[in-house]
């Protein structure tokens, strides 16, 4: 099997290959070079930020660490890749931030991270600086019966459920990840079937969404736990028999302040012409598929069944990955038959997304 070059560590210094595949569409695993990573061991540690951002004039990190002064860890750019860098030290887990974007029109912007790993409970907004490694899988089995059985030769039944509305508690409050497990897996198990299915974890302002209105593409919802608690969660899905799928939304995303809509002060994300970068039925902002660094952004989530990330950036478990609103991705130069506002036509039919 040929090596993926892009399947690499992380490494402290981001490398001129690893820019030029991002700039080229073809950087897979572009998780392991933007966001912010961890390097060392402890209570304190050293993160790397990265974060893609052309047409800025500066850029820095700011959160509860620095009292959020904009001043205080400037990030430097990376020759022409667009791409905005800087190490911290004396990190701590949990420790909460954004980007301070000088933008293109001279205006500062508060910007959660598109990599981030996890992100505050809404009605927060900032990305969360969370090590993914140190958790202890269980499932080997499962994956070594996965990896020599065919699944299209058997049965699939499968339950799709929303973990914010599946079961609430008395208070209204949702359940945990770990709740979930306890109770959710059993209830599948004995009904007979063999997948969950689960509505769009990634992080989301808006709960009546059902998760369908991304704004932290590679953040799991802190709703209901940590990304140790989801991996939990994964691992007895596993141990009892049970695979698990998840939604995935690459065709649109929210206008919130915080998520990607006009992230430097352009159209950097969606498209310039509102009749290509906009649902107008539903008031969203459409992926702009034609530019090389979405198609990064998108294929490293996308185009192998989606993953957590962990353990030195590696992938360490593979999920089916279900693709939500799939039309709209494949022929964005179709009008809604509802739209009182033409869609120009979009001329990609995503050939990276699906080859």
């Amino acid at each position: 099997m040929k090596q993926d070059k892009t399947d690499i560590p992380c490494e402290l210094e981001l490398t001129e290959y690893q820019l030029y595949l991002f700039n080229n569409g073809t950087n897979y695993h572009c998780h392991n070079m933007l966001g912010a990573h961890v390097f060392g061991e402890g209570e304190e540690f050293l993160v790397r930020f990265a974060v893609w951002v052309p047409n800025a004039r500066s850029v820095s990190v700011v959160g509860d660490f620095n009292n959020w002064d904009k001043e205080a860890q400037p990030m430097h750019k990376l020759g022409a890749s667009g791409v905005w860098q800087c190490v911290i030290p004396g990190f701590r887990q949990g420790s909460i931030y954004k980007y301070h974007i000088e933008d293109f029109h001279g205006q500062s912007l508060l910007k959660a991270d598109p990599y981030a790993f996890f992100s505050e409970l809404r009605p927060n907004t900032a990305s969360v600086v969370f090590e993914l490694r140190g958790y202890e899988w269980r499932d080997q089995q499962w994956q070594d019966k996965k990896a020599v059985t065919a699944l299209y030769d058997k049965p699939v039944l499968i339950y799709e459920m929303h973990a914010g509305s599946w079961k609430i508690k008395e208070d209204g409050s949702f359940l945990t990840y770990r709740e979930l497990a306890e109770q959710l897996i059993p209830y599948v198990k004995d009904l007979g079937y063999t997948h969950i299915e689960l509505m769009p974890l990634a992080e989301h302002p808006y709960d009546g969404s059902w998760g369908y209105q991304t704004t932290g593409y590679y953040s799991m919802t802190s709703r209901y736990g940590t990304p140790h608690d989801l991996m939990y969660f994964i691992d007895e899905c596993h141990l009892a028999g049970i695979g698990v799928i998840m939604d995935w939304v690459p065709a649109h995303f929210p206008r919130d302040a915080q998520g990607l809509r006009r992230f430097d002060g352009t159209a950097l994300y969606e498209h310039e012409d509102s009749r290509q970068g906009e649902h107008p039925d539903w008031g969203t902002l459409i992926f702009n598929y034609g530019r090389c660094e979405i198609v990064s952004f998108l294929i490293s989530m996308g185009v192998k069944p989606l993953r957590l990330q962990a353990s030195g950036c590696k992938p360490i478990r593979s999920l089916t990955l279900a693709l939500d609103i799939l039309f709209d991705c494949l022929f964005a130069d179709i009008p809604y038959a509802t739209s009182k506002v033409s869609i120009a036509p979009e001329r990609f039919f995503l050939p990276e997304l699906f080859r």
